[in-house]
């Protein structure tokens, strides 16, 4: 079981969080533009690399607010938490 530090709620089991997966993905600013292949790669394709993976999560048995989340896929430890919107933070090497 992971243990999950929400920015609001503090330490959490998680079992009240839901994953939203990759946390930096960025909407087309114009979706009508696309073709096929470029909506079809912004909807389904994601890196899912083996190492430090920056993901989404939400609060959704808390406070129901996203935040971000820096997790080894290797280890599943989490690195760090932090809000939406906010810069990466520093992790170590």
């Amino acid at each position: 079981m992971l243990l999950l530090q929400c920015p609001w709620c503090g330490d959490r089991s998680e079992e009240e969080f839901a994953c939203g997966g990759e946390g930096d993905i960025v909407r087309p600013l114009v979706p009508e533009e696309l073709d096929d292949r470029a909506w079809g790669d912004y909807v389904f394709m994601r890196r899912n690399e083996k190492g430090i993976h920056f993901e989404r999560w939400r609060h959704a048995h808390g406070c129901g607010r996203w935040f971000n989340v820096a997790r080894s896929t290797v280890t599943h430890e989490i690195l760090a938490s932090y809000q939406v919107g906010d810069d990466r933070p520093e992790l170590p090497e």
